[in-house]
């Protein structure tokens, strides 16, 4: 399915595109560095429009005070990270006017203030992308249609450690939430809608 419509007050929200996870070498199916390069290019079409960015970093407590809790059968969620490794992407950063959001979950939403920044703006539909596909930005796809928000997915606007979860999330999960599309296409349907 093709991006069909951008609602007059669209957000972009980019998910963990920071130091630790862009840093990552063995993402697929798109390089980190292209990810946070048509990221840059969504956020420079959006605020050039007008609309609000959201830079969603994950983070937690050196202790791991705030860490998750549960039983899982994967591998340990606790360890130490390096320092700045929760730092945002300089290709993304510096602009005053974008909205940080901190989680310490998968998803955006859950536990962080976005639902309510995003409500007091007036926004209808959002525009997801970034690091982890089936991971942070299909959490916050998730909670972004469970919260009545249209959904729209750049799905060469993000990449993930995994190719077959990638391709489940794209090709099965994520026409049950939005609509997807190509940085281009959104790009273009942005120019078209809010110029």
């Amino acid at each position: 399915m093709a991006t069909t419509t951008l609602d007059p007050r669209t957000a972009l929200v980019l998910i963990d595109l920071q130091q630790g996870i862009v840093g990552n070498p063995h993402l697929a199916p798109y390089a980190a560095a292209d990810v946070v390069a048509r990221a840059g290019r969504l956020a420079d079409a959006f605020r050039g429009h007008g609309l609000p960015v959201v830079l969603v970093r994950v983070t937690a407590a050196a202790d791991g005070a705030d860490a998750v809790r549960g039983r899982i059968d994967g591998p340990s969620r606790s360890r130490t990270w390096p320092e700045g490794w929760d730092v945002i992407v300089d290709e993304l950063a510096g602009h005053p006017e974008d909205i940080t959001v901190t989680k310490r979950n998968w998803g955006a939403f859950y536990g962080t203030d976005l639902d309510l920044q995003l409500r007091r703006r007036g926004i209808t539909q959002i525009v997801l992308a970034g690091i982890a596909t089936s991971i942070g930005v299909e959490s916050s796809a998730r909670a972004a249609h469970e919260h009545g928000y249209h959904v729209t997915l750049a799905t060469d606007a993000m990449s993930d450690i995994d190719i077959d979860t990638h391709r489940n999330s794209v090709e099965r999960i994520f026409p049950r939430l939005g609509e997807t599309g190509t940085t281009d296409e959104i790009v273009e349907l942005l120019a078209k809608t809010h110029g």
